[in-house]
């Protein structure tokens, strides 16, 4: 079984639709893809209604976190996505992206930076609007080469010159909520330093007595060291250590599958989960 569980699709910030996204996975030879948009599931039932026959869907989300000065986000699977806390919680977090991300393009254009409002309102579409956005406008105005160039202390990062802060979740409320919705929680690219500071492994170990359930050890951003270093540590803290490509389309150069997941690690996901199930395809209408 070849089983990718983080991807993104025009809900949030990738380029595929959900449609194209099960049918690339699909394509791609994946036997599971899960389905993980920041901060909204609002890409799941036309997921589920384009799902290929043989392919399994895994409902779930990525949620915006911050530890003191540190954002990091927490992949929650199959969770009821109707639990009142937790979908507040979610529209708290998609509410605060559409002033955040004015508030980064009028920081960028007291730069001198060529975009608008309108671009990026654009670019995103009906997505959850957020920064990969706001970078692909800066491509399309010449001021960088590609969106990852526009993540720098100079422009976009955390604590860039244009950085805007955003609500974002304690990560131990975060699990609080993703537990209180029957879901399971796995650490995002815990230590994938290309994305700013990292939280210090002690974290991981507070978070594993509070109920974290794995962590993303193969992941592109990890370096092999790191993601050895990952898998002892989830030995050490009976985790879970998955594997997944973070797809975002186009908008990044990672495929579908470029890292997966071990068939009896996502079972033991599935057979944690009680707030939502794992879908083969062809979905009922």
């Amino acid at each position: 079984m070849r089983i990718d569980l983080h991807t993104h699709s025009t809900a949030s910030d990738g380029t595929d639709s959900p449609t194209e996204l099960v049918r690339n996975a699909a394509a791609a030879g994946l036997d599971v893809v899960a389905l993980t948009d920041h901060d909204t599931v609002a890409g799941h039932p036309e997921a589920l209604r384009a799902l290929p026959a043989g392919l399994t869907l895994v409902t779930g989300a990525e949620l915006s976190c911050r530890l003191g000065d540190i954002s990091l986000h927490m992949l929650a699977y199959l969770f009821d996505p109707a639990e009142p806390e937790l979908a507040r919680e979610r529209e708290l977090v998609r509410d605060d992206r559409v002033p955040r991300a004015r508030a980064i393009v009028e920081k960028l254009r007291e730069l001198d930076v060529p975009v608008t409002w309108e671009q990026v309102a654009r670019i995103a579409g009906d997505g959850s609007v957020g920064r990969p956005h706001i970078a692909a406008a800066m491509v399309e105005a010449g001021v960088v080469p590609t969106v990852s160039d526009a993540f720098t202390e100079e422009w976009i990062a955390n604590d860039g010159r244009a950085y805007v802060g955003k609500h974002e979740l304690n990560p131990f409320d975060a699990l609080r909520l993703i537990k209180g919705a029957g879901g399971v929680a796995v650490f995002a690219h815990p230590l994938a330093a290309k994305r700013g500071q990292t939280v210090p492994e002690s974290a991981i170990t507070d978070l594993a007595a509070a109920g974290l359930d794995g962590v993303e050890a193969d992941h592109a951003d990890h370096t092999p060291e790191t993601r050895e270093r990952l898998h002892g540590l989830a030995r050490e803290l009976g985790l879970l250590a998955t594997g997944s490509s973070d797809y975002h389309g186009s908008r990044k150069s990672i495929g579908l599958g470029a890292f997966t997941t071990a068939p009896d690690v996502y079972a033991e996901i599935a057979a944690r989960g009680s707030g939502a199930t794992p879908v083969t395809g062809p979905a009922a209408d």
